[in-house]
């Protein structure tokens, strides 16, 4: 393309005097000669870099072959115009403008198969070209949206429905649109969200046709799975607090960003995650103050989310945080779910099983046999780590008859949280002996009787000083 000049001359009059002569040849059945005339003057007027001129000739070029629906004609004006050397690229911008503002009317009017010519008209057009980024995008999503009604919806002459699902995500995932500097950032956002959804419905498809035994690394839907946390990191979650992106009639980037996120969390098990985002979610004006609707139920998922995460520093205290919220004394039930965990008894399960279970069952989360038995760990893990604080050695036997476990469940169980850190603790096998307090050494014991014999001498310290002022205070109210 070449570099903008300045006007050489004004080709206004010519252009108002060829225009009416040209729509005369079109209504006398002359399209060819009438776009001739046109290309004639168009040379002129972009030689001479007449902006003005040269936009509305290209324009009318397009109008004439759309008026006399020669789609054939159309298509090849808009190539061999946006193709011309030294073709400035404001007139190419509203000739590609004009184009798309058809596109609905002719995908109603003359069919799809005229639409699908336009599109790629158009997306041809428009290819590495930075100055048309924008209309590019926006065509390219309004073809991947076709692509997905083809997978919804297959035809016989289509192809497969997952190749046209996989083909639109493929179409939107070759956007890089968060470089686009021409975009607005709401624009940016939801194209973004559109790729991190499509992505999902691949990764579904594919994970859907994969045997769980023989799945390997990055197999299935892996890729897509990724490329979608990677999609996640391209939005801004300050931006989504703002309120139009919060609240809005017909789309809220918000909750569907965070929906995302949900659903890939659930697919990695990343259930602290999960509880993170639906935070998020509750955090919104509209959905916090429906108490009884969507309030209720993200605060709902929270509470069983967090509870089903792996205890660490993080989950302890978002845990602690939730059983303070005065929200969660509404909902008795997960109120005193909480409460269990965030206390240091011992909760047996078949307590836990026969008082909650009934109601969680029916929920989606714990209708999954996988999430209720991970419900079952996490209260395993609670009583162990109750145990290891009230207790320094216990036997075997008796750990397992406070857990509701067998041997083997039981040393599994503190295996991983000895490898993870959550407890110190070593199994004497021989005398079947369970210890929770690490052999100290002579020098740990020393440090220990230093520490604690200089925070006596502290007090001690502190008392005599104390008694000293209350004498000497007594000593001046005699004297007086």
């Amino acid at each position: 393309m070449a570099e903008p000049k300045k006007q050489e001359k004004d080709f206004t009059s010519e252009v108002d005097v060829i225009i009416p002569e040209t729509e005369s040849l079109v209504k006398s059945g002359k399209l060819q000669d009438a776009v001739d005339k046109l290309y004639a003057l168009e040379k002129q007027t972009r030689n001479a870099s007449d902006l003005k001129s040269t936009t509305r000739l290209l324009n009318t070029i397009c109008s004439l072959c759309y008026e006399a629906r020669d789609y054939e004609l159309l298509n090849s004006s808009i190539n061999i115009l946006s193709k011309k050397h030294g073709q400035l690229k404001a007139a190419i911008q509203s000739m590609v403008d004009q184009a798309m503002g058809w596109l609905e009317e002719i995908k109603s009017r003359d069919g799809i198969e005229k639409w699908l010519q336009m599109v790629e008209t158009l997306r041809s057009v428009t290819d590495g070209k930075l100055f048309l980024e924008t209309p590019r995008a926006r065509v390219t999503l309004l073809l991947a949206h076709y692509h997905e009604a083809l997978f919804k919806a297959p035809t016989p002459a289509a192809p497969s429905p997952k190749e046209s699902l996989i083909t639109a995500s493929d179409l939107l995932s070759d956007l890089q649109v968060e470089t686009y500097s021409s975009m607005e950032r709401r624009e940016k956002t939801e194209i973004i969200l559109e790729q991190m959804r499509f992505l999902i419905a691949v990764a579904r498809q594919k994970d859907s046709e994969v045997d769980a035994d023989k799945k390997e690394s990055l197999s299935g839907g892996d890729a897509e799975w990724v490329k979608v946390r990677v999609g996640g990191r391209k939005v801004n979650e300050e931006f989504l607090k703002e309120k139009d992106n919060e609240v809005r009639s017909r789309y809220d980037l918000k909750l569907k960003y965070y929906d995302l996120m949900i659903q890939h969390a659930l697919h990695q098990s990343s259930y602290l995650d999960v509880a993170k985002y639906y935070y998020k979610v509750w955090e919104t004006p509209s959905i916090k103050e429906d108490v009884a609707g969507k309030g209720r139920a993200a605060l709902e998922h929270i509470v069983y989310y967090v509870v089903l995460a792996p205890h660490d520093n993080e989950q302890s205290d978002m845990l602690h945080r939730l059983f303070n919220d005065p929200a969660l004394v509404k909902l008795e039930l997960q109120y005193n779910l909480v409460k269990c965990f965030t206390t240091s008894e011992l909760m047996r399960w078949p307590g836990i099983e026969s008082i909650y279970g009934p109601f969680l069952r029916t929920t989606s989360v714990f209708s999954s046999d996988k999430r209720w038995e991970d419900l079952h760990t996490r209260v395993i893990e609670h009583n162990i780590r109750v145990v290891a604080k009230y207790y320094t050695r216990i036997t075997l036997p008796r750990l397992t008859s406070l857990l509701d476990l067998t041997r083997q469940q039981t040393e599994e169980t503190l295996c991983r949280l000895v490898v993870s850190g959550t407890i110190w603790a070593r199994i004497d096998r021989p005398t079947g002996v369970v210890n929770f307090r690490a052999t100290r050494s002579a020098e740990d014991v020393m440090n220990d009787w230093s520490s604690d014999m200089q925070k006596l001498l502290g007090l001690v310290e502190k008392s005599w000083m104390g008694m000293n002022a209350a004498q000497a205070a007594q000593t001046r109210v005699k004297a007086s």
